[in-house]
């Protein structure tokens, strides 16, 4: 398919730039597997799931990945840590007038001192001299990486409100943004009702932000990104799926991770690095309902909930959308899809 076929207008006062005011109070689009298309709100998620059915959430944690600063010999350079590889090294993107080669030294702010020891393609080998830890260093000093079409700078709020409640685990570099729209009360609903919740990680990495630059989409090349699935939610999945009950991924980072584990043939607990890039055409084996935002154009996120609920649909829903303005991206509302069948 041609990237082309996954562009669409969408005007700049439907791209949200703060949460809602209340954690929770987001709309909700409901895209039935009917093919009609039902408006209402995320409260009314627990309606929509059944006893039995387990719902996967992700738990990964947005760290404060953006430095700033400039290298020993002058020239400013913006950091954004990609991957943390041990206690005092990680692999960032950097931006700055020349890309800096290796051996050059970083001053940046708070007196924190970083040398370039190597480079892999766009990513940046970076060795950090202070002696704090380097997510404790970055949760002091570091500033939270908003994403691109967010155009202000973060403040305050931001802190809590680009986490999940369920936020755990240190690594992502952006929100599993589905999984932003719950509270304690909903998720207590939803245990209450019978609805098994899961947890797996996945770090999100600055490339859920990058567009696809090819024409032919099957010639773009995925972002690695790590993820932990334990055998607790294996088993609760393997359980769902013999009594004929649905399991739903909050996000494209869930459904990611458990697609991407369950290649083999069957679902495998543990630690492992997914490129996967889903697009229509591609056969899902665990994953039946997928809560998500709206995403970007021609992004790869579009091509994956345009391969589960089936391309000319999701061009429906996402007119239906505009229409109704909705608000799109990583603070805007949320929609529930069905496997196109």
């Amino acid at each position: 398919m041609n990237i082309n076929d996954f562009d669409f207008e969408l005007p700049d006062e439907l791209i949200a730039q703060f949460p809602p005011q209340i954690r929770g109070s987001s709309r909700l689009l409901i895209a039935t597997l009917e093919k009609t298309l039902q408006d209402t709100n995320f409260q009314t998620l627990p309606e929509y799931l059944h006893a039995g059915d387990v719902l996967v959430i992700n738990d990964t944690k947005v760290i404060k990945a953006r430095l700033f600063g400039q290298k020993t010999t002058g020239g400013k350079v913006e950091i954004l840590i990609e991957r943390i590889i041990d206690a005092h090294t990680a692999q960032a993107h950097i931006k700055a007038s020349k890309a800096p080669k290796t051996g050059t030294k970083l001053q940046l702010e708070q007196n924190i001192f970083a040398e370039c020891i190597g480079r892999d393609e766009d990513l940046f080998l970076l060795k950090f001299d202070n002696q704090e830890n380097l997510y404790e260093l970055l949760e002091d000093y570091g500033h939270l990486p908003l994403p691109p079409y967010i155009t202000r700078d973060a403040d305050d709020k931001d802190d809590a409100r680009y986490q999940t409640i369920y936020s755990k685990e240190q690594g992502a570099v952006a929100a599993p943004t589905a999984g932003l729209h719950f509270t304690d009360e909903i998720l207590q609903q939803l245990q209450n009702k019978g609805v098994i919740i899961a947890p797996l990680t996945l770090h999100v990495g600055a490339g859920t932000f990058q567009p696809v630059r090819v024409e032919n989409i099957q010639e773009h090349i995925m972002d690695k990104e790590r993820y932990f699935i334990p055998q607790s939610s294996v088993s609760k999945i393997e359980t769902a799926k013999n009594n004929g009950n649905r399991i739903c991924a909050v996000g494209t980072t869930s459904l990611r991770a458990l697609e991407s584990a369950s290649l083999s043939g069957r679902l495998c607990a543990g630690n492992n690095e997914t490129d996967i890039f889903i697009t229509p055409g591609f056969e899902f084996k665990i994953v039946d309902c997928l809560l998500t935002n709206f995403h970007l154009p021609r992004s790869t996120l579009l091509m994956l909930v345009s391969a589960f609920a089936g391309f000319d649909y999701i061009r429906e829903i996402y007119q239906h959308a505009i229409q109704e303005k909705y608000r799109f991206f990583s603070y805007g509302d949320a929609m529930l899809l069905y496997r196109n069948k």
